[in-house]
């Protein structure tokens, strides 16, 4: 009641000293009455020991183990006594890593083993080659010779992904040109393929329509069998003229 509330706020301001009075806008406040404990609000009306704000864990119990962290097992093993190895930061002590002189990843680089070749190395490059000279290559050569292509290429790429890490300037044209080379020889070994499947198609069908030539023969049996022609007539033998008369 307003009669109330000015009688409790004069009762306060007998109580305070002069110094300590409140200022004159908190007069609202000290006259308000203080709410009963069962209307007072949380700041969330959910509560707080709600099932469904529990953290839920998966039970995975290699949670948290991180080789990158460094972070062990929760729970100790049988290798839990083991010292762990230390790496050897010194590299004389190191031990020496016996490679194969004859390993495939060899091929990724040049002949001389290192890892950058001079724009010089690089532009001494012949022609491709071409269809007529790849025709007479039998199917061994082509397939040598394509694998050659490609491991230069192999090459050629891994170089220039180390002159893009040491952001170098050089050596990026006479590259390219080298490598359009090379593809352009590859593209003619596919031409040549190419020619030869349509030859062998063409035979394919001719031998189809042959009678002579068996195509379900078995691998170790003749798929050509010609027929047996008709005998030739012989040649008839010439008669020697009759020699002249010996004089008498």
């Amino acid at each position: 009641m307003p009669g109330h509330s000015g009688f409790r706020y004069a009762l306060i301001l007998r109580k305070l000293v002069p110094s300590d009075h409140p200022p004159v806008f908190l007069a609202p406040l000290l006259a308000s009455s203080p709410q009963p404990p069962h209307q007072r609000l949380q700041f969330s009306t959910a509560t707080a020991l709600s099932a469904r704000y529990k953290k839920r864990r998966d039970g995975n119990p290699n949670r948290g183990v991180s080789a990158l962290r460094r972070t062990g097992l929760k729970f100790p093993n049988a290798m839990s006594r083991e010292p762990l190895p230390k790496p050897v930061l010194d590299p004389e002590r190191r031990s020496k890593v016996q490679a194969d002189p004859n390993h495939g990843l060899w091929g990724f680089f040049h002949k001389d083993r290192k890892a950058l070749t001079t724009p010089e190395e690089d532009y001494a490059f012949g022609r491709s080659w071409t269809v007529e000279e790849l025709r007479h290559k039998s199917w061994e050569d082509l397939h040598s010779l394509w694998y050659i292509c490609c491991k230069e290429r192999n090459r050629l790429a891994t170089e220039k992904y180390e002159r893009r890490r040491l952001r170098l300037d050089v050596g990026d044209g006479e590259a390219h040109e080298r490598e359009m080379k090379i593809r352009r020889t590859q593209q003619r070994i596919k031409h040549t393929l190419t020619e030869r499947w349509y030859a062998w198609e063409d035979a394919w069908k001719v031998a189809h329509k042959d009678p002579e030539v068996d195509l379900n023969a078995e691998p170790d049996t003749l798929a050509y069998r010609p027929q047996i022609h008709e005998q030739e007539e012989p040649e008839a033998e010439v008669e020697d003229p009759p020699r002249a008369a010996s004089a008498a």
